[in-house]
C-alpha cells in the first residue's frame, strides 16, 4: 500500500505527498514504476499501474470514480476525530487501504492566533481536509471559524464571500492550491519556503518558515503606518507654521524679514526630523 502510494505521489510537492514518500523511504521500500501520473486538484493523484488505474487521494476522489468506501467509514471517522488527514488508495475499483497522516501543529501557532484575536483580527482556517480533521486541529490552536473541504478554486470564492461582508481579508498560504486565494485577498501573505506560484501571487513574502512571522508582519505594518502618519503631521505642522513666516507675516506685524538662510535651515530640519523618525523602525522587534 505504502509503496504504491509513494509511486503515485513521488512527483508531487504537496506536503501530504512528501510525507508519504518519506514514510516509504524510511521503510526502505522498493517503489514500483507507474506511468501517466496526473494531478487532480483538490482530490489527489491518478496513475497507471499494470494497466490498472491507481488512485491516491481523498474520499471525494473515490466517490468521483464510483469506488465503494462504506466498509472504511468507521476507521476514517476514528482517524479524523484524532486530527489525522486520511488518504485513500485504490487500484482499479478496489480500495487498497487508508493512510493516516498527522498534521504537526507548531507550538507557536496558538500564541500567534491568540495575539491576532487580541487585536480584533478574526482567524479562519480554510482547508481541503474533512471538517472533523480540520476542527480537531483548529481546537488545538484556538481557531473557532473553520471552512473545510474547500477545493483550490473554491478558496477564492470563499474569500469573495468574506469581502462581500465588508471584511478586509489577509490570506496566508504556501502551496499551488493557495494561489487563487492569495490573489483574491486584499493582502496575500506567502511562506517563503512555499511554491513559486504562491510566492508570485502574494503581496508579502515571509522569508522564514515561521508562522510567528505573520504576527510580526502585522505589527510591522502597523508601526510603518503609524510612522507615516507622524511624519505627515510634522511635515504639515512645519509648513503651516513656516510658509506664512517666509511670506512675511512677522514683518506685517512689525517683526523682521527673515534671511533665506533661515528658510533653508528650517527645510533641512524638517527633512532630518522626518528621516530620523523613520529610522526608528530599524529598532523594531
Amino acid at each position: 500500500l505504502l509503496a504504491l502510494a509513494s509511486a503515485a505521489e513521488s512527483g508531487s510537492k504537496h506536503p501530504l505527498s512528501l510525507a508519504i514518500v518519506k514514510a516509504a523511504e524510511d521503510e526502505k521500500l522498493e517503489i514500483p514504476e507507474v506511468d501517466q501520473v496526473l494531478t487532480l486538484n483538490g482530490m489527489g493523484v491518478q496513475a497507471m499501474y499494470r494497466n490498472k488505474t491507481l488512485l491516491v487521494g481523498n474520499r471525494r476522489l473515490m466517490e468521483e470514480n464510483h469506488i465503494p468506501t462504506k466498509e472504511y467509514d468507521v476507521i476514517e471517522a476514528k482517524w479524523q476525530n484524532k486530527g489525522f488527514t486520511v488518504v485513500w488508495a485504490a487500484l482499479g475499483q478496489t480500495v487498497l487501504g487508508l493512510l493516516a497522516i498527522a498534521d504537526q501543529v507548531k507550538e507557536e501557532s496558538r500564541d500567534v492566533v491568540e495575539n491576532l484575536l487580541k487585536q480584533n483580527i478574526d482567524v479562519i482556517m480554510m482547508t481541503g481536509d474533512h471538517p472533523r480533521s480540520a476542527k480537531t486541529i483548529a481546537d488545538r490552536i484556538g481557531i473557532t471559524h473553520v471552512i473545510a473541504e474547500v477545493l483550490p478554486e473554491g478558496k477564492g470564492v470563499e474569500i469573495k464571500k468574506l469581502q462581500a461582508q465588508g471584511k478586509r481579508v489577509a490570506m496566508v498560504g504556501d502551496g499551488i492550491n493557495d494561489a487563487v486565494a492569495l490573489t483574491q485577498s486584499d493582502i496575500g501573505i506567502a511562506i517563503g519556503s512555499g511554491s513559486d506560484v504562491a510566492v508570485e501571487s502574494a503581496d508579502i513574502v515571509l522569508m522564514k518558515d515561521k508562522i510567528e512571522d505573520v504576527w510580526t508582519a502585522v505589527r510591522l505594518s502597523r508601526a510603518v503606518m503609524r510612522n507615516i502618519k507622524q511624519n505627515l503631521f510634522w511635515a504639515f505642522f512645519y509648513n503651516t507654521l513656516g510658509i506664512p513666516i517666509a511670506a512675511g507675516a512677522l514683518y506685517l506685524f512689525g517683526g523682521p524679514l527673515l534671511n533665506p538662510i533661515f528658510a533653508g535651515a528650517a527645510m533641512a530640519f524638517s527633512s532630518v526630523s522626518v528621516v530620523s523618525n523613520a529610522l526608528r523602525l530599524r529598532y523594531f522587534k
